[in-house]
């Protein structure tokens, strides 16, 4: 799944709010719901049109860009 399969952003969906691609749910839902102390399968049953692989994606990068923003921050 390249990056392109998990957020797409077009003015033409949501006014240019990031979604998960193929779908019109904002990526920012399913912060949201783990903020709210929702699980991702509250999430995915909510929302079906988000695969797990394109939320684990989002959350696997999510934390990829933390990690090395903590780094670059470190140094």
């Amino acid at each position: 799944m390249s990056k392109n399969d998990v957020i797409s952003q077009s003015k033409d969906i949501l006014g240019g709010v990031p979604v998960f691609f193929g779908t019109r749910v904002p990526v920012q839902t399913l912060i949201d719901y783990l903020e709210a102390g929702d699980r991702i399968d509250d999430f995915l049953e909510d929302f079906p049109s988000v695969t797990r692989e394109q939320a684990k994606k989002f959350l696997d990068r999510a934390a990829e860009a933390l990690l090395a923003e903590q780094k670059d921050s470190s140094v």
